[in-house]
């Protein structure tokens, strides 16, 4: 049976890179950004109403089923201690709503639905190194969402799995994206490779491959699993 799959955040990056790595698969994949696409469904997760205005429109364009749920778009901006309040919190405002609250409502509508249809599903929420580690100080928001997304996961993961709901969490490190590069170039990019062992950031391609192992061949007993790419960089 062919696998219907709903991927956000697939417009550039590591989401590019999975639907590139599904286009091998016996799949169907509906693929999103805020703007729209070739095969992509427009919604922009500051809206709150957008991630189930999202959700339908892809049900309908994949005939009423979805199989798999990846959650990957997400935003990563700074929010500096010493910047003025209302625009601190309203950095934290969106990043909370895009990263964690759009993926909650889209997990949420993903559970309901594999319910109803029986059988089950699975859902492959992409986080962040930061989760565990952290992150810079001007970036509390992004590490407290990532690791928000890692807590969902695990909590679906364990209240769902006797009903065939999968859950699995992959936490990148520094990702070779537009965003990574502009932000290794910002912070001295020598310096933070020294911390990788490995000795260069993950390619999309790597998390992409990751991706496609969850949502497709992942053993049921991994459910609950979340899965480093960091180059050792964060040891858990």
């Amino acid at each position: 049976m062919t696998i219907h799959i709903l991927a956000t955040g697939t417009s550039r990056g590591i989401g590019a890179a999975i639907l590139t790595r599904l286009a091998g698969e016996d799949v169907r994949v509906v693929g999103h950004s805020t703007a729209g696409g070739e095969d992509m469904i427009a919604a922009d997760f500051t809206d709150p109403a957008a991630p189930a205005t999202l959700w339908r429109a892809a049900v309908e364009r994949l005939d009423g089923r979805i199989d798999v749920l990846v959650n990957n778009a997400g935003i990563f901006e700074a929010a500096p201690l010493d910047g003025e309040d209302g625009a601190w919190s309203a950095a934290w405002a969106r990043t909370m709503q895009v990263n964690l609250a759009a993926s909650a409502e889209l997990c949420r509508r993903a559970v309901l639905h594999f319910r109803a249809r029986g059988g089950g599903g699975r859902i492959v929420n992409v986080a962040s190194r930061a989760a565990y580690r952290g992150d810079s100080p001007a970036h509390w928001h992004y590490a407290a969402s990532k690791a928000g997304m890692v807590a969902m996961t695990k909590t679906i993961a364990r209240g769902h799995a006797g009903e065939g709901i999968l859950a699995f969490a992959i936490c990148p490190g520094f990702t070779m994206t537009g965003m990574a590069e502009d932000y290794l170039a910002s912070r001295g990019g020598d310096r933070l490779l020294a911390d990788i062992p490995l000795g260069r950031v993950a390619e999309p391609a790597e998390v992409a491959e990751t991706v496609r192992f969850l949502a497709l061949a992942a053993p049921p007993s991994m459910t609950g699993a979340v899965l480093d790419i960091n180059g050792a960089s964060y040891v858990r």
